[in-house]
């Protein structure tokens, strides 16, 4: 029997290859919530890159438009992410979602998690849109 050794990736690869990610992905606003972090929590910054980028977002089962509607989805639900979801609505414009295929996601997830965390998530995609002229937004059905 035969086994196959998978070399260990070094911490610095991983850095490397999560910041390719990060930088496709989320662009300048990932690089400065990890610039932010660099004065109080180093360690933390790197996590993000190496570990939550290059290894989580760089998985090839999911394309880069359907892990940010997950991502989306899971800070709406969890609430008090304001932060995070201005990040990642940029993000997913950044990877082909739209504008209404954003503000459906939002509405969506007001059946799971509850109007105010929907609502909060939809001003956040609000201020996004119009920071980068994408107003007014139509879903009506």
């Amino acid at each position: 029997m035969t086994t196959t050794h998978t070399p260990a990736v070094s911490r610095a690869d991983r850095y490397t290859r999560g910041m390719d990610v990060l930088l496709k992905v989320d662009g300048e606003a990932g690089q400065r919530i990890v610039d932010t972090l660099a004065d109080v929590s180093p360690e933390l910054g790197h996590q993000v890159v190496a570990w939550a980028f290059g290894d989580m977002y760089a998985r090839p089962e999911l394309v880069a438009r359907e892990r940010q509607l997950v991502t989306l989805g899971v800070l709406t639900a969890l609430g008090g992410c304001e932060i995070e979801l201005d990040v990642h609505i940029n993000a997913a414009l950044n990877v082909g979602l739209t504008p209404v295929e954003i503000s459906e996601a939002l509405l969506h997830s007001a059946v799971y998690c509850g109007m105010p965390r929907a609502i909060n998530a939809t001003l956040v995609a609000k201020k996004v849109f119009a920071d980068r002229g994408l107003l007014p937004v139509s879903n009506i059905a």
